[in-house]
C-alpha cells in the first residue's frame, strides 16, 4: 500500500542536521550520539585528574607520572543515549482536520530527530483501540515511524485525555513531549501536571490551537456540537458572546501556563495557520528545544 506523505518533500533531509536540545541528564548505558557530562569509557579524551585510592589503575597515565612523579588518571567523556517519549492527545477535540494534521506532523518530525541521532524513541496515544506503542532506536526506523503516525486513525474514545495520560508515559525519559490542545478542565490538567516530574526532568507541552478556536469567525444563530461530549447547544453568536468566549479562553491558558511554571514544565503554543517549517525552524529553535 502506497503511503501519502503528510510532510513537505524531502522533509527528512531538511531536518537531518537538527537534534533535540536538552540540559537534562542523559539516560541509559547504551551508546548514542550525545555526550553526557558524566565520565566513562568512550574514546573521547576529556582531561586528567589526580589518582585517588579506588580509581581504575588502568587509567593511570604513566607518561605524566614520568614527568611529574605523581599519579594521574585519564578521564573520558561518556556517550549515552537520549530517551525521548512523545505522548499525543488523540481525543475528539484534537481531531479537527487541520489540528490533527499538524499534531501528526509535529510527532513525526520530533520522532525523526530522535531516531536520526541513534537515540531511543517511544510513542503512545491514549485510545480504546489496541495499538502497540512504538519503541525503537536508530535511523533505520525513521520511515517506519512516519508510516505509523501517518496511518494513525482518529480515536473513537469519549474518555478525557487527562484521565488516561499518565498510564501511557514511559518512565525515566530524558525528554518528554506532550502534544495536546490543552482544552480540558484546569483541575484535570493539574492532576496530571503535578505528577509528570517523576517521569522526566525535561517536560515540554506543545499546545496545538486552531484558528477558529483563537478567533471564531461564526455569527448569527447557530447550533454548536461539542466534539468531546456530542452535546448540542443553540447559541446566538454576537460580539458580546465572542468577547466573553475570548476572555474565558485567555483565562484558561493563563491558568494552564501558571500550572506548567509551577511544576517546571515548558510550553509552546503553535497554530494551524503556521506550517511545520515555521514551527521547527523558528519557534522550536528560538525556544532552544532543538538545535
Amino acid at each position: 500500500m502506497s503511503q501519502i506523505s503528510i510532510l513537505p518533500e524531502d522533509w527528512s533531509a531538511k531536518i537531518g542536521r537538527l537534534q533535540i536540545a536538552t540540559k537534562s541528564k542523559l539516560r541509559g548505558q547504551h551508546k548514542g550520539s550525545h555526550r553526557s557530562m558524566r565520565f566513562g569509557s568512550s574514546l573521547d579524551f576529556s582531561d586528567f585528574r589526580e589518582y585517588h585510592p579506588g580509581d581504575d589503575v588502568r587509567q593511570i597515565d604513566w607518561n605524566v607520572f614520568g614527568r611529574t612523579d605523581k599519579y594521574f588518571i585519564k578521564r573520558f567523556l561518556d556517550e549515552q543515549e537520549m530517551r525521548v517519549h512523545i505522548l499525543l492527545d488523540s481525543s475528539k477535540s484534537m481531531q479537527e482536520d487541520k489540528k490533527w494534521l499538524l499534531a501528526k506532523q509535529l510527532t513525526i518530525s520530533l520522532g525523526q530527530l530522535v531516531l536520526g541521532r541513534d537515540d531511543r524513541l517511544s510513542f503512545a496515544t491514549p485510545t480504546e483501540e489496541k495499538i502497540a506503542p512504538f519503541r525503537r532506536k536508530g535511523a533505520m526506523y525513521r520511515k517506519a515511524f512516519s508510516s505509523y503516525i501517518t496511518n494513525l486513525s482518529e480515536s473513537k474514545s469519549n474518555s478525557l485525555f487527562t484521565s488516561q495520560a499518565l498510564q501511557h508515559i514511559a518512565k525515566d525519559s530524558t525528554v518528554l513531549f506532550i502534544i495536546s490542545d490543552g482544552l480540558e478542565a484546569i483541575d484535570e490538567w493539574g492532576k496530571v501536571l503535578r505528577r509528570l516530574p517523576k517521569f522526566s526532568q525535561d517536560i515540554r507541552l506543545i499546545l496545538v490551537q486552531s484558528s477558529d478556536e483563537i478567533a471564531p469567525s461564526f455569527a448569527g444563530d447557530l447550533q454548536l456540537i461539542d466534539r468531546e461530549t456530542e452535546k448540542k447547544l443553540n447559541v446566538s453568536v454576537s460580539r458580546r458572546v465572542v468577547e466573553d468566549y475570548e476572555k474565558k479562553r485567555q483565562q484558561h491558558f493563563l491558568e494552564l501556563d501558571a500550572l506548567c511554571r509551577r511544576f517546571g514544565i515548558h510550553t509552546l503554543k503553535v497554530e494551524t495557520k503556521d506550517d511545520i517549517s515555521h514551527i521547527l525552524f523558528h519557534q522550536m529553535i528560538r525556544s532552544n528545544w532543538i538545535n
